[in-house]
């Protein structure tokens, strides 16, 4: 396919995805229907879907609307590119530009060029203070691959040697000490025999982070109770297999391939519906609007409102104190975030202690985009001497 044609593929994608489609789901129909574009263009078209997605607002303000040609119009305007060269007719490149397009569109300006919806914008400012800006003109950007070394079985060095074997190249990140960024070959990884056999899982860098930062107890038991697909199990377990793990999800579904990962990884995490007992550290990974993550998630940042920001706060608070009586008498909580929102993180952890006056809090963490991975907030509750 040429340049110009993977645009119009993605005009007609960007329109299904308005239309309704998720646009994982609006991709593979466009894929199924279309078996002669090969891989390099298929990801050729969905990054420029996801492009068009972090950068909605400004690039639908550059093209004068909002359908796919539109969105296509305004990223090549943003980029610095003359749409006239692409959108020629010619071939299967998208129709020629008409007078009203060519002439529609505008600089983005305040929270348009940022890509922020104008409701959250305030809330963002003030969580992230003098951040805000430089924060979301990163989020306008493709977040990073990275991975995590699985160091029961292999060293950080030998593993970044293996990769580099197999055409993928990778360098060491600060953020964690596990962590390698992909700098080439991203899409060789699922079918490298580091990763097939365990010694390395893609995760965040700031989610490694947060995993680093969770104090794990010597002995005993471990619940993850927001576990999703596991990855923080897996991450937890690698630092203390000799513990107990289990894991959990309202949604069990999400943990159907859990088993096969920790089997694969050489730990063992159980699975359950219903955790029992008391546990000596669990794990609320809970969810949240997934501000710190729009990178790679943007639909999220365009369907969320204010009514359901305040009903993923009311869930926070309740998960919170459900799981606060599953902590040992001399336990930890560690709860956790992928949002950027002071109502997600901070201001739930007070609001927490003030509903329970018998625990405290010992630490806090919050990460940005601006770390170099996407941006988490972690605080660690324990029981006060004596409760």
């Amino acid at each position: 396919m040429t340049p110009a044609a993977r645009i119009a593929a993605a005009v007609e994608v960007l329109d299904a995805i308005a239309g309704g489609l998720a646009a994982e789901q609006a991709l593979s129909r466009w894929g199924r229907a279309n078996r002669f574009a090969g891989s390099g263009d298929r990801a050729a078209i969905r990054d420029h879907v996801f492009d068009a997605l972090r950068c909605h607002r400004s690039f639908a303000t550059r093209g004068g609307g909002e359908t796919g040609r539109a969105l296509m119009l305004g990223m090549l305007r943003q980029t610095g590119r003359d749409p006239g060269e692409v959108f020629t007719g010619e071939g299967h490149a998208p129709a020629a530009l008409t007078p009203e397009e060519d002439a529609a569109g505008r600089m983005p300006e305040g929270a348009e060029a940022l890509d922020c919806p104008d409701w959250l914008a305030p809330d963002l400012e003030a969580s992230l203070g003098p951040d805000f800006e430089p924060v979301l003109k990163a989020m306008q950007g493709r977040a990073d691959v990275f991975l995590r070394v699985n160091v029961l079985k292999a060293t950080r060095d030998a593993v970044l040697e293996e990769l580099a074997a197999d055409g993928i190249l990778t360098e060491p990140h600060p953020l964690a000490p596990n962590a390698l960024r992909v700098t080439e070959g991203a899409r060789r990884i699922r079918n490298a025999r580091a990763f097939t056999e365990g010694r390395v899982e893609l995760q965040d860098a700031g989610s490694q982070a947060i995993c680093e930062a969770i104090p794990l107890p010597q002995g005993g038991r471990v619940l993850d109770f927001c576990a999703g697909g596991g990855g923080k199990s897996l991450a937890l377990a690698a630092r203390a297999p000799g513990l107990s793990f289990t894991a959990h999800d309202a949604h069990p579904q999400r943990m159907n391939d859990l088993p096969a990962r920790a089997a694969r990884a050489g730990v063992k995490i159980a699975t359950t519906d219903a955790p029992e007992g008391l546990f000596d550290l669990v794990v609320a990974d809970v969810p949240c609007s997934g501000s710190g993550a729009w990178r790679r998630q943007p639909e999220a940042k365009w369907r969320l409102d204010r009514a359901g920001l305040e009903t993923l706060c009311a869930l926070q608070a309740d998960i919170l104190d459900q799981v606060a009586a599953m902590v040992a008498p001399r336990g930890r909580l560690a709860y956790i975030t992928c949002s950027l929102l002071e109502a997600e993180n901070g201001a739930q952890a007070e609001s927490f202690l003030a509903r329970h006056p018998g625990w405290q809090k010992e630490t806090t963490l919050r990460l940005t985009p601006l770390d170099g991975g996407d941006g988490f907030f972690l605080a660690i509750f324990r029981p006060s001497p004596g409760e």
